[in-house]
């Protein structure tokens, strides 16, 4: 058996967000993803987020758990529409009432939040009356909303995140309609637009922090990014491989640096803007200069690895629902993914393959040399448990843990320097598109009765907290 430690003070913890597990009590109106779950075939079985886990009901139960698993972070997100009902203000009294709750819960069992503003449940009346993120006065009442949350809780959360996976928001929800509000455009300049302007909405929302909050608080901020890692697709031709691999650095800065790089360099990449032409919005000097700089650290959210190849012809992309998308965004990346026939994959058809895990990391390290370090802020496996007894016993998410944390330790050997660990999920919940048919949870939650049960990996993951190390046993192996 061998041991992998970790650097002293390296945070671990787990992740969920709020229309996963809230449910809509609390005077939270509807959003996006409550008429995306009300339009027929969007959504497995029809399922949608108005109870979810009712963790706006149980969350001292679900703080209980954590306390007694030794968890010491834990990232949640808040309901735009329970703050803001309308779209705006005045902010709801029984919302900020909740997230007070919550938070002093989390703070008298010794765990610290991390907190994020938007995780996708953008207030209904924002997409019906103006567009959503395709107008900017959605930026506007977002950051009206983010200082209403910094001076609510910003006296006890010290950890925020601007955004969660912008890309998924952008692209799924305004490119293929696979997410809400579920619009498509063959063009992708909704695509576009829309992570224009939430590229916008985090630099300005950093700039209120730290202009009118950091000093009193001092809390840190930033924004999460989601990237697979793309390798290129072996081949035996020297041309093939060549474009190939390029094909995969392209990948990377399109699902990565879209984002990234204006928030580290100030612009997007160059590859972007000579493919994509006029429709890859402009940003000001005055704006280049708020974005450069505007994230305390890099918060990552990694799941899969997929071969890349060169594809001149219109893109090709199979998505995690198996659409084929051509054109648009995968056109102007030209690339087509691919997979191994020796990967295993997760219950959502992912690959796992956690030496891809490492190479980003050392990706992100070389590219950007981050100042507050890398947050991994999500990595984890949807586990096919038909039964609470197969739950319990997840030997399969363990593998996966194993393997990804092993990759992440030797990252860090080489270089990368990485802070933060979540885990996702800390239980089962809504999972999107896929409703209640995939579970990610360290705790398995039964739908019907809401009762919760620790699976063998919260208990495996509470002794890697406890220990600061990953002990690597041969029957795990990867």
């Amino acid at each position: 058996m061998k041991a992998y430690r970790f650097p002293e003070g390296f945070n671990w913890g787990t992740a969920t967000a709020s229309y996963q597990i809230e449910g809509g009590k609390g005077g939270r109106a509807p959003c996006i993803w409550d008429a995306f779950c009300k339009t027929e075939g969007r959504v497995v079985n029809g399922d949608n987020g108005d109870l979810a886990c009712d963790h706006f009901t149980l969350y001292k139960e679900d703080v209980k758990i954590m306390k007694d698993m030794g968890l010491k972070n834990y990232r949640l997100s808040i309901a735009m529409p329970r703050i803001f009902p309308g779209g705006q203000g005045p902010a709801n009294e029984e919302g900020i009432a909740f997230y007070n709750g919550l938070i002093d819960c989390l703070l008298d069992a010794g765990i610290t939040p991390c907190v994020t503003l938007y995780h996708w449940d953008l207030p209904l009346e924002l997409e019906m009356e103006h567009g959503g993120w395709q107008n900017y006065i959605t930026v506007e009442r977002f950051l009206e909303y983010a200082e209403v949350c910094f001076e609510r809780f910003g006296d006890r959360v010290k950890s925020w995140l601007t955004f969660n996976e912008p890309w998924c928001a952008a692209v799924l929800g305004y490119g293929n309609g696979e997410m809400a509000p579920g619009c498509t455009s063959s063009d992708a300049v909704k695509v576009y637009r829309a992570g224009h302007h939430m590229l916008l909405g985090h630099a300005r929302a950093v700039e209120i922090y730290r202009k009118k909050f950091r000093t009193a608080q001092n809390g840190v901020i930033g924004v999460t990014l989601n990237c697979n890692w793309t390798e290129p697709k072996p081949s035996d031709d020297p041309e093939t491989a060549k474009l190939n691999a390029e094909a995969a650095e392209r990948s990377v800065l399109w699902n990565l640096g879209w984002f990234a790089d204006p928030v580290y360099k100030g612009d997007y990449p160059e590859v972007m803007r000579n493919r994509c032409g006029d429709r890859l919005p402009e940003f000001t000097a005055d704006e280049k200069a708020l974005l450069k700089g505007s994230s305390d650290f890099f918060g990552l959210n990694h799941y899969s690895t997929d071969y890349a190849e060169d594809d001149s012809g219109p893109g090709h992309y199979v998505s995690h629902w198996g659409t084929v998308n051509t054109g648009g965004f995968w056109g102007d990346m030209a690339v087509r993914g691919s997979t191994d026939p020796s990967w295993a994959k997760t219950d959502m058809g992912w690959p796992i393959v956690p030496w891809g895990f490492r190479k980003l990391l050392l990706w992100i390290q070389a590219r950007y040399s981050p100042e507050g370090g890398i947050q991994v802020t999500e990595n984890g496996a949807a586990v096919n448990e038909p039964t609470v007894d197969l739950a319990v016993d997840d030997k399969a998410r363990i593998v996966y843990y194993e393997g990804y944390l092993k990759e992440m330790h030797a990252a860090i050997q080489l270089g990368a320097d990485v802070r933060a660990y979540y885990a996702w999920s800390f239980m089962d919940n809504f999972e999107w598109a896929y409703g209640y048919s995939k579970r990610f949870g360290l705790v398995h939650v039964d739908y019907n009765t809401m009762k919760r049960t620790p699976k063998s990996s919260l208990k495996w993951f509470s002794k890697v907290l406890s220990t600061n190390t990953l002990e690597r046993r041969l029957w795990l192996d990867v």
